[in-house]
């Protein structure tokens, strides 16, 4: 068996067992995927460390399937986040018409400094260094956030009632 079969079926297998995973929760088909499209939509929010509780609040709140919503947060992991914090910064800096950067941002020392500032009420610092960056993220997030919902929301409604309707 080649390698790249090897990977199909692997990626096949993931794809059934978590399809059972979510399948197993409780609620209808739609409100787990949903809650799960929500999850994963505020993963793309430069909130880093309030993605589960977003999640879970928006998942109350929408009556959605709030342990979907939770779980839809392994979006943004070690490996996505800095792919999605780059694509929602210069998706805002493009909202905001600004001129985007050429030299890449060190997201690690952003949120940082953000979280020093915060703790330190440094609002100095917050303003003149934290918020020219995080405001494009916020605004450039919003695009791939109702993309993400749309997409994941209707995908796993559909597998999921098909998966039901096999019996399976």
């Amino acid at each position: 068996m080649s390698i790249i079969h090897q990977m199909e079926y692997g990626l096949q297998k993931f794809y059934n067992r978590f399809l059972r995973k979510l399948d197993a929760l409780k609620g209808n088909p739609k409100s787990i995927a949903e809650g799960f499209a929500t999850g994963a939509a505020v993963s793309f929010t430069p909130f880093v460390g309030f993605h589960a509780l977003l999640a879970l609040i928006i998942a109350k709140i929408t009556k959605q399937n709030a342990t979907a919503a939770v779980l839809g947060t392994i979006m943004g992991n070690p490996w996505t986040f800095p792919l999605i914090w780059y694509a929602d910064l210069h998706c805002g800096k493009l909202l905001l018409q600004e001129e985007i950067p050429f030299s890449p941002v060190d997201f690690v020392a952003l949120f940082k400094e953000l979280f020093h500032a915060v703790i330190m009420l440094d609002f100095d610092s917050f303003f003149s260094d934290i918020y020219p960056i995080l405001l494009p993220m916020f605004i450039g997030c919003v695009p791939f956030c109702i993309a993400v919902w749309i997409i994941l929301s209707k995908l796993i409604t559909k597998a999921l009632m098909q998966d039901n309707s096999k019996g399976g």
